[in-house]
């Protein structure tokens, strides 16, 4: 982060040559001239060229004067000097000219999805690189830092628990930070800069520190509201543990949700280790006060712990979805065995009733023959026809009885 300049009030805010000599932009850093060259160049790249003008237009109307859009998205801006508000403009316009009136002062400038037309402003009034204005635009970026000159751009990715619904809301956060501004750009709900400000207001020492201490309590902010997400989460697993164990068939579906969660939450928490580091590297070359370098340090331990703990919700859910799976197969083994014993157990009944269906059809069959009193019947009139056929039903039916028992059929 680069430090702060003192301008005398009698010059230009903009238009002065004092160009701090560690500035990296790109073709940057020189006289006022490369400076003035490099802003018309990004105003050109900011600004849609106009269409040329009809060879024979009709006179027309002026046309009216545009409603200011700030209105809408400005959440809130506020102009610091020595650590204390000195006045709320009421749009983009006055903050740019009180902030012009007082060198010494800093904007913070909060918006809530901003239009492309106040972003243009923002960027024609502080030289913001086009690339990071479309970032700004565009959203869904990924959390990054980026320097352009004195600027910084930083992404930041919020979260916040909803204990309603059991979810993680993700919200994400653009901010720039100049030598004597603070713009934020949010989209989405999360993280609430409002308590940011009013820590700040209420901290008159660590505001006067300027707009990398404003860059502090935003990333303070950011991870500290990562805290009660960690914790829903975990209440979370332990819930999917039980519901594992006690066989709820719709835990599958939360544990996935929860995974994809987890991977939202770790793409949020792990670049910002990255982040702090590299500003903790420049400390010594942007001459970052030391108090300050103690708060960043100690927000870089909280993002560490967080990213930490993330990596093990993964892991645990890995492992819970495993087990998931194993406790599911052996469910669905236990089933298919109760029901190839009850499939034996009736091809067993089955047999047994085949078997007695054999037995007792010999002697329906003979005495169905016998007792069809035709005239013509060879045993008809024998005098040992009768006793013949009770004896030939029951050689029959103890032959097959005697068959289906050493077949273990009875």
């Amino acid at each position: 982060m680069s430090e702060r300049r003192a301008r005398p009030a009698s010059q230009n805010r903009r238009g002065t040559g004092d160009t701090d000599g560690s500035t990296e932009a790109k073709g940057a850093g020189g006289p006022k001239g490369a400076k003035g060259a490099r802003r018309s160049l990004w105003r050109r790249a900011l600004t849609p060229p106009s269409a040329p003008p009809p060879r024979h237009a009709a006179p027309q109307e002026p046309p009216p004067s545009p409603e200011p859009s700030e209105v809408v998205s400005v959440v809130q801006s506020a102009l610091y000097r020595d650590g204390v508000r000195v006045s709320t403009p009421g749009s983009l316009a006055e903050t740019f000219r009180e902030l012009r009136e007082q060198p010494d002062g800093m904007a913070w400038i909060g918006l809530a999805r901003p239009t492309a037309s106040e972003l243009h402003s923002l960027a024609a009034e502080f030289d913001l690189h086009p690339l990071a204005v479309e970032d700004a635009m565009e959203a869904h970026q990924r959390p990054k830092l980026e320097r352009y000159g004195e600027t910084l751009f930083v992404v930041l990715s919020a979260a916040r628990y909803l204990d309603a619904v059991e979810e993680v809301d993700f919200g994400e956060l653009h901010v720039f930070v100049g030598p004597d501004f603070v713009i934020t750009v949010r989209h989405g709900a999360a993280p609430d800069l409002s308590a940011v400000r009013r820590r700040m207001e209420g901290s008159p020492e660590l505001l006067r520190l300027g707009p990398e201490a404003v860059l502090y309590a935003i990333l303070d902010s950011v991870v500290d509201g990562y805290v009660p997400v960690v914790s829903g989460v975990q209440n979370d697993i332990d819930e999917i543990e039980t519901e594992v164990f006690r066989g709820d068939p719709a835990v599958s579906r939360r544990i996935y949700e929860l995974s994809r969660e987890m991977v939202e939450f770790q793409r949020a928490a792990r670049p910002l280790v990255g982040m702090l580091h590299s500003l903790m590297a420049g400390f010594a070359k942007y001459r970052t006060d030391e108090e300050l370098q103690r708060y960043l340090r100690d927000v870089a331990d909280h993002v560490t712990h967080t990213s930490e703990r993330v990596d093990g919700f993964r892991q645990a859910l890995t492992d819970i979805l495993t087990v998931n799976a194993t406790l599911v197969t052996q469910q669905q083994n236990a089933e298919m065995r109760a029901l190839a014993e009850a499939g034996f157990e009736q091809n067993e009944e089955i047999k047994k009733i085949s078997s007695w269906a054999a037995i007792l059809f010999a002697p329906t069959l003979v005495g169905t023959i016998y007792g069809m009193n035709f005239s013509h019947m060879p045993e008809l009139h024998w005098v040992l026809g009768y006793p013949f056929a009770i004896v030939l039903m029951a050689v029959v039916c103890t032959s097959l009885y005697v068959i289906f028992k050493r077949r273990d059929w009875l």
